[in-house]
């Protein structure tokens, strides 16, 4: 999978058989080039770091996206508090070839590639002459789920992980993303490269950052070093959560600031369906087929777009919060036509004309999720409709994808007269601000996180919604 040389691994670096786009090919890709140029800013003294290196390349059908990954020795600055410490750099996400065997080339004026590269700052424990390795995995691992779902990662943003990132006991089992301190985005003859540092957090503060936002987490933990200090330096040994060290930080930070700001999380993808249940399920002509184990018709392309900005929107911050109108054209020159939408997966090529599907009012619906999912309803309502915004659960098993909308939220095609409507098989739900209110105090029991027996249900009649969380194998298994 991976080789670990040392000494002239850059120079080794030779494309011969590949016509480049707008030319020939150099001996040092200029992609390739560049990002090594910034390195050795930083890095003067290390020409020729340890590095990892795919195989086999990614375009000639190898599995690891990433064709190398530099592991660089950093001193750190003890006067700021900033530790010694092991800094990872990939070399991939962007176009490093400019010749489109990765990437498509479309010219120097965009983002290169993904427009972006990973970098991580792991801290370099006592007696350790060499970097560890398994953060290069780590780093592939999330450039496959970018190449496979074209999904883009942005500063602020939270990967669930679930796991120890050194599959080791350590509290560190999730992810944020923030810019790298000192690697400034550099430009291509390909286009421009920013650095997404990955910071290691507890599943304490990654729930904060679920409920407030991000940037704010990382801000909180950037003052405490043992956390990361001020380059947000991985220690996978810290055995306490920022909320620990200092427990002020939740009450008198995270909770005044999800008061008061809200959250800008503004939809996950999740493990969910609905039904239907204002016609009898033999009524062929209702394509409330959105329960487990049915086919419903897929997203049109128009669908897609919108379930994607109305992620995208949520995660700006905007005077006033906005679906953009379902009628709305995709415009070609807006994205390279090769990047598929963020939330579009592989199956959502419209089946039937968007003009053909057309807006259903439905009297009664039923919500499931599983527990994760589950436990975010709190903040959906709280940190979310209450602040006048939306928030989207995207099925990770299909097109299947419901949105929640305050009255404030403009371009919905759910109303206050009816609350309920679908799209094909995206669901709008639209809550008024005392239904929020009064589903909040119900669904109090989901703000703990601790595993709850299964299944869970609540109803409300006078409002025809029901909302069910069950096991993940409901959905793991969806014809049991």
């Amino acid at each position: 999978m991976f080789r670990f040389p040392r000494g002239r691994v850059m120079d080794e670096v030779r494309p011969t058989s590949v016509p480049q786009a707008h030319g020939l090919v150099p001996l040092f890709p200029p992609g390739l080039q560049a990002i090594y140029g910034e390195c050795r800013r930083l890095y003067p003294e290390q020409a020729n770091p340890l590095q990892v290196t795919a195989i086999v390349k990614y375009w000639l059908g190898g599995p690891d996206p990433l064709d190398y990954i530099s592991m660089y020795r950093n001193m750190g600055c003890p006067a700021q508090d900033i530790q010694e410490h092991w800094h990872y750099v990939s070399f991939g996400l962007s176009d490093l070839y400019g010749d489109n065997r990765v990437h498509e080339f479309t010219g120097a004026d965009g983002p290169s590639g993904f427009g972006f590269e990973l970098t991580f700052r792991l801290k370099r424990e006592v007696g350790e002459t060499a970097p560890p390795t398994w953060p290069a995995e780590l780093m592939q691992g999330l450039a496959r789920y970018v190449f496979q779902s074209e999904n883009t990662f942005c500063s602020g943003d939270h990967v669930s992980w679930h796991n120890p990132l050194d599959n080791s006991e350590s509290r560190i089992q999730h992810m944020l993303l923030t810019e790298d301190p000192q690697m400034q985005p550099v430009q291509t003859p390909f286009g421009t490269v920013s650095f997404l540092q990955i910071v290691g957090v507890c599943t304490e503060e990654l729930q904060a950052a679920q409920q407030w936002n991000g940037q704010g987490i990382l801000e909180l933990m950037r003052g405490v070093q043992i956390a990361g200090g001020p380059w947000l330096i991985t220690d996978m040994r810290r055995g306490e959560t920022i909320f620990d060290i200092d427990p002020h930080l939740q009450q008198e930070r995270v909770d005044q600031g999800i008061e008061t700001e809200g959250s800008n999380l503004s939809g996950v993808s999740a493990k969910c369906v609905w039904d239907d249940l204002s016609r009898p399920p033999e009524d062929e002509e209702d394509s409330r087929s959105i329960c487990i184990g049915s086919q419903p018709r897929r997203l049109s392309d128009k669908d897609t777009e919108q379930i994607r900005e109305t992620l995208r929107k949520g995660l700006e911050f905007n005077s006033k919060a906005a679906l953009p109108p379902i009628t709305s054209q995709r415009q070609s020159h807006e994205r390279p036509q090769s990047r598929k939408d963020s939330l579009e997966s592989e199956s959502s090529a419209a089946i039937v004309p968007h003009e053909l599907v057309r807006t259903r009012q439905l009297e009664s619906v039923h919500l499931k999720f599983n527990q994760e999912s589950g436990t975010l309803l709190p903040l959906c309502l709280r940190g979310r409709l209450l602040h006048g915004r939306h928030f989207t659960y995207k099925s990770i098993n299909g097109d299947t994808a419901i949105t929640f909308v305050s009255t404030g939220v403009e371009g919905a095609f759910a109303t206050e007269e009816h609350p309920y409507a679908a799209h094909g098989p995206w669901l709008q739900i639209l809550l008024t601000e005392e239904f929020v209110e009064q589903m909040l105090g119900d669904l109090q029991e989901l703000n703990n996180r601790e595993e709850t027996k299964l299944p869970k249900e609540y109803s409300w009649p006078e409002k025809k919604l029901k909302i069910s969380v069950l096991p993940d194998s409901v959905f793991d298994n969806p014809l049991q």
